[in-house]
This record gives structure tokens, C-alpha cells and sequence, in this order.
């Protein structure tokens, strides 16, 4: 176009970038569309498991550790749901007029030691080097789908915004996972340590049955959820360290409970080693799933577009004297609950029940309920 043409030459080439900007366009389109459908069949694609993990359901599961003891009672057993009862702790029932079925009102002590839960798991946290966060607790479909978990589907654990590409969070790692989305973090930043309290919203599809009555499974909840994004390499050391902090936690509450390696078959999507925490509920009659704490490696990291760049990599210069940056890595991302406090009322008000009809709290938790000792009976 630059050099002498003759104005019909000229004119036909006019119509021929004419064309192929048109095409390009529809290229640009279909590219556009063909990167959705490879991102939603990826998707489908769980992370890789650790070599230690064990292979099977969740019964081929290894055991990891055992703390402390079950507690020997010398009178009647009565479960959280006649504790709470008797005490006035909750109320299911104006909860399932107000809301439906799995909702429920907490009330008296129940609110303060759901307070005091929090806010003590919050600064046992923070003495680690975490950092606090509160929440959005409604984010987009498509971050949900990058965490790893699917919003769409006959059996999804996710309550969708009709009409809207948003959703609940059923975690606070969704949301803190979104938090450095699409950027680069200077490896020098790195560990990022978040602690997040959030209330979480799950559709509990599938669940019934006595095992799951109660606090024990229900559609709304608060938790505490700590959060590590960090270099690959060091991805392992984090997750040893954040199933040490839940082991502190829970030790110093004095419960009962147990440490498990995940089988494969109940991984979720994102993890690459799963250690599930499961604490000896004696009015339930048996052991209870109370946290986790799971390496996700760069699976999260991927769909979220997080990267880190290496400070000591060696650069390059390029002929004209330009240093070439090294190449960006993915972080690893981590994640495990610090305290969800359904069921740790559960375990609380059934492993610490007395023959009177009253309740222990823990020491530790009795600076964070203006130094209540224990919650008895109203008629006392």
C-alpha cells in the first residue's frame, strides 16, 4: 500500500484488508469462545496426588495421629441436642419455620461461646503471623469455578444467585483465594499468611439421616479458615505446619480427637494431600469431622492466574543490552480450617457435660466470655 499503485490495485487491496480485518474478528470470536470451552473442560481435571497419599475411599484412609483420650463419664451421655435444649442454647424449630430444614437460632451462652470461639481461634492465629481478613461472602461464578469447586450441577454444595453470575461462598477460600487473582507477587512477600473469618452457606445436597442431625450438618455456619499462598517448594513444609497449628488449637481445648492422611477417593478437585482432623463426639457416639488442611499446589493458583517472580533466578541480556527478567512460577496455595464452630459447639458442649446438667468452658475460652466459668441450667 506504501509503494505506487494503480487506483484499482490500490482499491482491491483496501477490500482485501477489509476482509481480513472481518475475519480476523471472527477468529478473535471463535478464540474467545473456544478458550471457555477448553477452561470448563479442564476443569473436570482433579490436581495430582501426593506419592504418600493413600489409594482408595475414604476408608483405605491413614491414620496420622492420635490426641489424647476419650473422656470417661460416670453418668447418662445426653447429645449436644438436649444439652442445647435444656440450657436454651438454640432453637431448630422457629429456625425451620423461619427458614427451612439444617437452619438454626443459637442463644444465651451459645452466642458468646461462638464469640469467644472466634475471636480466640482469631488471635491464637494471628500470633503465627497470619493476617485477619473479614470477607465478601457472595463472589462470582467463575472465581468459584477457579477455586476449584463447581457452582452448576445435580449434586453442588453451592448456593447460586438467581438471574446473577454470582454465588455464596460455602469457604473463606474462595474468596481469599481471589484476592491476588490475575497478578504477579514479588517472592519476597511470599509466605502470604491469611486467617479469614467468614460465614459460609453450603446446599448439604445429599445429606441425611441421624448422623447428621443437629449443629452437625447444616446450610449456614461461621468459620475460621487460614490460608497460605507460598513457593512451590515450600508448599509441603505449610501444610505440615498448618495441621500443627489445628493439632495446638484443638489440644489446648482439651478435646479428643484423631489426624488423618486422605485417601484419593476423597480428595476434592484442588488437593494434592488432604489431612482431615476428626474429634470424638461421645453424645453423637463417635468421631466427627471437625477440620482440614489441604495442599491444593498451583492447581488453584493456575485458574487464578497467580504468580510469583524468582528474585535469585538468573537474567538474561538480550543483543541490544535489555535484561531479560526470569520467568514468572505459579505459588502454591493452601488452606485449612481453623475452627468451624458448629461442631465445635458439638464437641464442646457434649465432651465437657456434667452430671448436673451444666456445661465447662474450656480456660482458654473463658477470657473471651468475660470470665464465665461454665453455663448451667436457667432454674439455677
Amino acid at each position: 500500500m506504501k509503494g505506487k499503485l494503480e487506483p484499482s490495485e490500490r482499491q482491491k487491496l483496501i477490500e482485501e484488508g477489509k476482509n481480513l480485518k472481518e475475519a480476523l474478528t471472527t477468529l478473535e470470536e471463535d478464540l474467545v469462545k473456544l478458550r471457555d470451552e477448553l477452561q470448563i473442560e479442564a476443569q473436570c481435571i482433579p490436581n495430582l496426588t501426593h506419592p504418600d497419599v493413600p489409594i482408595g475411599w475414604e476408608d483405605s484412609s491413614k491414620l496420622r495421629n492420635m490426641v489424647g483420650s476419650p473422656r470417661k463419664f460416670d453418668f447418662p451421655i445426653k447429645d449436644h441436642l438436649q444439652i442445647g435444649k435444656e440450657l436454651d442454647l438454640f432453637d431448630f424449630d422457629a429456625a425451620a419455620e423461619v427458614s427451612g430444614s439444617k437452619f438454626y437460632y443459637l442463644k444465651n451462652e451459645a452466642v458468646m461461646l461462638e464469640m469467644a470461639l472466634v475471636n480466640w481461634t482469631l488471635t491464637e492465629v494471628m500470633k503465627r503471623g497470619f493476617t485477619p481478613l473479614t470477607t465478601p461472602e457472595i463472589v462470582r461464578s467463575s472465581v468459584v469455578e477457579k477455586c476449584g469447586f463447581q457452582p452448576r450441577g445435580e449434586n453442588t454444595q453451592v448456593y447460586s444467585i438467581e438471574d446473577s453470575d454470582q454465588c455464596l461462598i460455602g469457604t473463606a477460600e474462595i474468596p481469599v483465594g481471589g484476592i491476588h487473582m490475575d497478578s504477579i507477587v514479588a517472592e519476597s512477600a511470599l509466605p502470604l499468611k491469611y486467617v479469614a473469618f467468614s460465614h459460609c452457606f453450603r446446599t448439604e445436597a445429599g445429606a441425611a439421616g441421624t448422623a447428621t442431625r443437629g449443629l452437625y450438618r447444616v446450610h449456614q455456619f461461621s468459620k475460621v479458615e487460614m490460608f497460605i499462598l507460598c513457593r512451590q517448594e515450600e508448599s509441603d513444609m505449610y501444610h505440615e505446619k498448618l495441621i500443627k497449628i489445628e493439632e495446638d488449637l484443638f489440644s489446648s481445648l482439651g478435646l479428643h480427637f484423631k489426624i488423618l492422611d486422605m485417601a484419593t477417593g476423597d480428595l476434592g478437585s484442588p488437593a494434592y494431600r488432604k489431612f482431615d482432623v476428626e474429634a470424638w463426639m461421645p453424645g453423637l457416639e463417635r468421631y466427627g469431622e471437625i477440620s482440614s488442611a489441604s495442599n491444593c499446589t498451583d492447581y488453584q493458583s493456575r485458574r487464578l492466574g497467580i504468580r510469583y517472580r524468582p528474585s535469585e533466578s538468573p537474567s538474561t541480556t538480550s543483543k541490544k543490552g535489555k535484561t531479560n527478567l526470569a520467568a514468572t512460577k505459579f505459588v502454591h496455595t493452601l488452606n485449612a480450617t481453623a475452627c468451624a464452630i458448629p461442631r465445635m459447639l458439638v464437641c464442646l458442649l457434649e465432651n465437657f457435660q456434667q452430671e448436673d446438667g451444666s456445661v465447662i468452658i474450656p480456660h482458654p475460652l473463658r477470657p473471651f466470655m468475660g470470665g464465665v466459668e461454665a453455663i448451667y441450667p436457667k432454674s439455677r
